[in-house]
């Protein structure tokens, strides 16, 4: 009997467990709280599906509810897709009875993937609204995006289903050549500015051919991605100042994730690569950002390289890597590199002048200039350093020495750094560093004073009057317009932009 009114007991217990009032919902009023009342979704182009953006949802009322619906206002049409707390509802579009506990919240995930005609014409925004419940109790969020229409340049694919590829140092890469008659895209050896590029794979330039990029192409690489001037090719980068912020005149090369978040994080695609053999280049007023290496320049033809005006940021492993190439650079910027912002190795023939190498990648183990007369893997071991000439120039940076050299006594290493600011903190006795008495190499050098950047970690390397740079430079070596278009002064201040008060 004892054993008959337990399990009696028990049953009732379970009885009234279920009929706990902790789980009833009531309907939503309409007083639900939001993360934010529009979520901008970040430029994106057409077609290619976007990063996921988030939206939290707040109930503060001491009640569970149940929200009716969460739905997209252009339902099954609409060109977003959510889930809501982890579920995918109808094809993402509506959700249907959504439970949201007392004092409690939930996340709703947000993509889209819209095509150009999709958005308004006159401003080419795509719109939508995420909407809860309906009737007096409707709450909308609005969704915003901003598609770019786009020239897309990828490899074909072969009738094996395999992609095309080029080579590279003997190496088959999923690449293309670009086609100067294209049946789709007319001259692809012509950027302009009228739409911007995405480039998937690497996009080669053929033999005796000239790749040309006008003032203002946007040009944006995707993962792996990068550009190949093969040999006897030649690469004409051909931006001008910009007379505001936009840069709308520069030529810019980047990546393709058009987030935020990836604004400044380094190897979102390969590299520009210059092939030996290649000639005739000239480079001005480009931005290169967030590649693994910025330049790959490998052992072109004698013929002199010009890169002018030039700022390079971001970079996984070099800025700059120049193999027994011949550079004159003139107004280049160059910041974070995890190896180094310029590194000349096997030899060649280099002349810098008023250029800020700076160098602020999170470890130590970085230089913002390193020479070499010698490369591992070459036959012979080194080769001739002719000339690395630093003329008014800025090597700077958050190690304790940002210059860095390296040769073999085989061949030759002519160097001279004139009328430079340099770090380079630690005393040695080596006799390549002694920058006060070593005059064959060293004139005028300002050791270990600070520049005073505007804003290293915005790239922004303007310098005002108080800094060690100021009024520094030897007017003979002085280029008479800086990097964005202002005229130097005498005696020139050192680096690549002309002294100016700070902007409050």
């Amino acid at each position: 009997m004892r054993q008959y009114f337990i399990l009696i007991i028990f049953g009732l217990l379970i009885t009234f467990s279920s009929c706990r009032t902790d789980f009833d919902t009531v309907a939503s009023s309409g007083n639900l709280k939001f993360s934010k009342d529009t979520v901008y979704l970040d430029t994106v182009f057409k077609n290619i599906g976007s990063g996921t953006y988030q939206l939290k949802i707040y109930n503060t009322s001491k009640d569970d509810i149940s929200i009716p619906t969460i739905q997209l206002k252009n339902g099954l049409n609409s060109k977003y897709r959510m889930t809501v707390d982890g579920m995918s509802g109808n094809n993402g579009k509506i959700f249907n009875k959504v439970t949201l506990l007392a004092k409690d919240s939930l996340y709703i995930f947000i993509e889209t993937t819209a095509d150009i005609t999709d958005a308004d014409p006159t401003d080419f925004l795509y719109t939508d609204q995420i909407q809860f419940d309906s009737g007096a109790n409707l709450q909308e969020v609005a969704l915003v995006t901003l598609i770019q229409d786009a020239v897309f340049l990828y490899p074909k694919q072969n009738a094996d289903g395999t992609k095309e590829k080029i080579t590279i140092d003997n190496k088959a890469v999923d690449g293309f050549y670009l086609d100067e008659n294209d049946p789709v895209n007319g001259n692809e050896l012509l950027f302009t500015n009228q739409k911007p590029y995405v480039i998937y794979g690497f996009a080669g330039v053929p033999e005796n051919k000239t790749v040309t990029f006008q003032a203002g192409a946007r040009v944006f690489f995707h993962a792996n991605s990068g550009l190949y001037v093969d040999n006897k090719a030649s690469l004409q980068i051909n931006g001008a100042v910009s007379a505001t912020g936009k840069l709308e005149n520069e030529v810019i090369f980047e990546g393709d994730r058009l987030e935020s978040l990836y604004d400044n994080i380094p190897g979102q695609w390969n590299s520009v690569i210059l092939a030996s053999g290649s000639k005739n280049h000239s480079i001005n007023h480009l931005t290169l950002k967030n590649a693994i290496t910025g330049l790959s320049i490998k052992s072109p033809d004698n013929t002199t390289i010009q890169i002018k005006n030039t700022q390079i940021y971001n970079c996984a492993e070099y800025g700059i890597l120049a193999q027994n190439a011949h550079i004159n650079g003139e107004n280049i910027v160059i910041n974070y590199a995890g190896l180094a912002g310029l590194s000349c190795v096997y030899g060649g023939n280099y002349v810098f002048t008023h250029c800020t190498f700076n160098n602020n990648w999170q470890n130590t183990s970085h230089f913002a200039v390193s020479l070499s007369n010698t490369l591992a893997g070459m036959s012979p071991v080194s080769n001739d350093l002719v000339q690395a000439t630093f003329n008014n120039c800025i090597i700077y940076g958050s190690s304790t020495n940002e210059f860095n050299l390296n040769k073999s006594t085989n061949t030759a290493f002519v160097y001279q750094l004139n009328n430079c600011l340099l770090k380079f903190s630690s005393s040695t006795t080596n006799p390549d560093y002694q920058f006060k008495t070593d005059a064959l190499h060293y004139n005028q050098i300002i050791l270990n004073e600070n520049p005073k950047f505007y804003n290293v970690s915005q790239n922004k390397f303007n310098i005002d009057n108080t800094s060690a740079a100021f009024a520094k430079g030897n007017q003979s070596y002085n280029i008479p317009q800086d990097i964005i278009g202002k005229t130097r002064t005498s005696p020139p201040d050192l680096g690549a932009y002309q002294s100016a008060v700070f902007a409050k």
